[in-house]
């Protein structure tokens, strides 16, 4: 004999705010929470690309991306970011 478990719309909507909870902790944010935020701090596009700070000095200081100084922070474009990766696509 077969048992049923029956999945409630109100079981998914849990399961949806405890997976939420823990991506976050894991600092993974949704898709729709990233295209939100239009400026990004130096650490989260080093994060972003998996490069190290030398690398992104480098990047600035030679004009492949653009950025933002307010203080001793510095900021990018979301955008300006995927246009550099679009932009070194390679194509086979």
């Amino acid at each position: 004999m077969t048992t049923l478990d029956l999945i409630t719309k109100q079981d998914l909507e849990q399961f949806k705010t405890e997976l939420f909870a823990e991506l976050k902790k894991l600092g993974i944010s949704p898709a729709s929470e990233q295209k939100e935020k239009k400026w990004l701090k130096s650490v989260e596009v080093r994060k972003l690309l998996q490069i190290s700070a030398g690398t992104l000095q480098n990047l600035r200081i030679n004009g492949s991306i653009a950025y933002t100084k307010v203080g001793s922070l510095l900021y990018y474009k979301q955008d300006d970011i995927i246009k550099l990766l679009e932009e070194n696509t390679i194509k086979n």
